[in-house]
């Protein structure tokens, strides 16, 4: 994997000027007030919009990963110029940035006209551990796609007449908005944050007045101003700007975007193997769609899409792995998490997600479940459906809503990801079927390329080319191969199943899972060789009681850690786990399973049942076992020995107790899985078999 090493030292300069720089620079200056041009030009429209998409929706173009949309120039300076006249939009439009981040959650006011359920006020219409997650998100990024790709048609007029003018209207046809795959690995000496995200609090651009030097839009959105009668609570109320693992609680808080790369990267290979999984292993769209845990529909399958898209939110938002006493940022709760610029390229991936899961189940859908958390609009305990409207988006002028019935094939918003070129976004026919299956299994090689690398199927087709292993085929023990798989290419998966209650720590927390002891000192998380994974519980901040009123406090949630390639590497003798010394560098004595904070030994953690490491010579922990198959034999009591878990805030204070934490629970399960033989293929899945409580 590729990890942050020169852009950490640019993220690090960036990070000092960065309110300096906010300060000095504004938007593009056109020669007039571009600004006040587009609000009377919104004055003079329908105050809502009907959401059609860009283009109305009739010809269907591609969203780009946000790397490559960087590589086209001239569509790249269209949409960094159309970002920011749409942040310096006059709040009280309800298509400026404000407005439209607004229907998310705070300053929870009415959109279009589409009141409150009474008692729902102090509440956004967003719909979280609901099945209604994937389906309501896809208008409300077609919505800011339908008002970003108007202003940049507009800026495209702008250009001086004659050829510069008829080339960027041309060019502006093309936009769609881009997504940050934060799941496959980066080029080569790049973070898994984008340098255009996190780089630099400033950005030049060569617009239609020449080259300018502008406040990045993607690097965070000054308000203007900040209304701290909706933002009631410190330090919401005093940050003019979005921040991401701010420094600290005050009005000279700066965002640390070298730290939320360096967590990202940490977690690269697990939200990789997580959306493997949930690619390869989750069928059914109740479980694969929301994070809520509901014991007799969840039984094995604790993961979903909301839950990764929860660890982003809180790797994004930033705290919790690395830095002690730190608040985290806006994208770390859920009222405030959408004004960062990050918002939308994060939510454009998990539709992008949710798109390419259709195309391998397309049969599965909607089907009627409760709502665990009350919205703007839906009550708790109402139930949802395919045709629940999906407030406060407008299908048309008579203020008929969209559904998820309505909304099931994307493509008639007028968008497209690369993976699905002759997919449909729908239940196919029988004239397309035969076509959907080739196609399926082209998303099946990129799902392969892109989310595979660091899993045993990946390492199969390898021993499969080298002529190793193969059906039929007898696998000596004494290759490390043999010890993983066996000739047919069956392995046994690991995964830690975690459920927790969302608001648990009144307010968004990470739970971290090593192998050994982590360091000492939590800033030494982030790059500690012996993290596993994490899981990110993504909830609202408890005192501003919100969570209460919604019913967020009585919900419980559930997401994974998978296992299984640091085991491989275990058995294997590979990779950074390795097989000598260190428990993640941490020195001093084990203190088995009880949660220490701060003033003790914090990077204990508490651990499963199992005899204590012992001690080397230099004062290393020393690993004595050595793990000779993915057998549960061989693995349970080496995950008995060495699993720790360590579970943190995002204003980075550690837990003292497992046990201090309502509602956790986390199982070790195993799973038999068949490799995928070639890349147009996943793994076939066998159920899940018990294991053991680490929690």
């Amino acid at each position: 994997m590729a990890r942050f090493r020169l852009p950490i030292a640019l993220l690090s300069l960036a990070l000092l000027a960065a309110h300096s720089v906010l300060a000095q620079y504004g938007t593009y200056d056109y020669g007039f007030d571009a600004a006040k041009l587009i609000k009377r030009q919104l004055a003079s429209q329908e105050p809502v919009p009907v959401v059609r998409g860009a283009e109305g929706g009739e010809t269907i173009r591609l969203r780009q990963e946000v790397r490559q949309l960087e590589q086209d120039k001239e569509l790249w300076t269209l949409y960094i110029l159309g970002l920011s006249l749409m942040q310096f939009t006059d709040q009280s439009s309800p298509v400026s940035w404000y407005g439209i981040t607004g229907i998310h959650g705070i300053p929870h006011q009415t959109w279009g006209g589409v009141t409150p359920t009474p008692g729902n006020e102090e509440t956004g219409y967003c719909t979280h551990s609901s099945i209604l997650f994937p389906t309501w998100h896809r208008p409300y990024l077609v919505l800011y796609e339908q008002v970003l790709y108007n202003l940049i048609q507009n800026i495209a007029k702008w250009w001086p007449e004659g050829e510069p003018r008829e080339r960027y209207q041309a060019t502006a046809l093309r936009f769609r908005i881009p997504y940050w795959d934060w799941a496959s690995s980066p080029p080569s000496g790049q973070s898994v944050l984008p340098l255009s995200v996190g780089g630099s609090p400033y950005v030049d651009v060569n617009g239609p007045s020449g080259v300018q030097r502008i406040a990045n839009p993607l690097f965070s959105y000054s308000f203007k101003p900040l209304n701290a009668t909706a933002f009631l609570q410190d330090p919401w109320d005093i940050w003019t700007v979005t921040l991401r693992s701010p420094t600290t609680s005050d009005n000279k808080a700066q965002s640390n975007n070298s730290l939320v790369a360096m967590n990202f990267d940490q977690n690269l290979d697990s939200l990789g193997q997580r959306l493997y999984i949930l690619f390869s292993n989750y069928g059914n769209y109740s479980t694969f769609s929301n994070n809520a845990w509901i014991p007799y529909i969840n039984n094995g399958s604790f993961d979903s899409l909301e839950a990764i898209h929860d660890t982003v939110h809180n790797l994004a938002g930033g705290g919790g792995l690395g830095q002690p006493n730190a608040q985290g940022g806006h994208m770390a709760y859920i009222p405030y998490s959408s004004f960062d610029p990050i918002f939308f390229l994060h939510h454009a991936m998990v539709d992008r997600i949710f798109a390419i899961w259709q195309s391998l189940y397309p049969t599965s859908y909607v089907t009627p479940m409760q709502a665990y958390i009350a919205s703007y609009t839906t009550s708790r305990g109402e139930f949802q459906n395919a045709a629940t409207p999906l407030t406060p988006f407008f299908f048309n002028e008579n203020g008929t809503f969209w559904t998820s019935d309505m909304v099931r094939d994307h493509t008639r918003f007028g968008y497209n990801y690369p993976e699905l070129a002759g997919v449909s976004g729908s239940v196919p026919n029988s004239q397309s079927r035969a076509l959907s299956r080739r196609a399926r299994g082209r998303v099946m090689a990129a799902i392969n390329r892109l989310y595979g690398p660091s899993t045993p199927s990946s390492l199969y087709r390898k021993e499969l080319r080298a002529g190793r292993l193969g059906p039929g085929k007898k696998v000596p023990g004494n290759l490390p191969a043999g010890r993983v798989f066996s000739g047919n290419g069956q392995y046994r998966e690991w995964i830690a199943n975690v459920k927790v209650k969302k608001q648990a720590l009144n307010g968004p927390f990470f739970i971290h899972l090593f192998l050994g002891e982590a360091p000492k000192d939590p800033k030494e998380w982030a790059s500690a060789k012996n993290h596993v994974g994490s899981m990110g519980v993504f909830a609202s901040d408890e005192r501003y009681g919100e969570s209460k009123m919604d019913g967020m406090d009585e919900v419980m949630v559930s997401g994974t850690v998978p296992l299984t390639k640091a085991l491989v590497e275990k058995v294997m003798r590979t990779g950074k786990f390795g097989v000598a010394t260190g428990g993640g560098g941490s020195k001093g004595r084990s203190v088995g399973g009880r949660f220490v904070g701060f003033g003790g030994d914090v990077g204990a953690g508490f651990r499963g049942e199992g005899e204590r490491e012992g001690e080397g010579e230099d004062g290393e922990w020393e690993v004595q076992e050595v793990l000779r198959s993915l057998d549960p034999k061989d693995v349970e009591p080496f995950l008995r020995r060495k699993l720790v878990v360590n579970i943190v805030k995002v204003d980075g204070k550690v837990v003292m107790h497992g046990s201090y934490v309502e509602g956790l629970g986390i199982h070790v399960v195993s799973s038999m899985v068949r490799a995928a033989r070639v890349e147009e293929e996943l793994p076939a899945w066998g159920e899940a078999e018990g294991g053991f409580d680490v929690v």
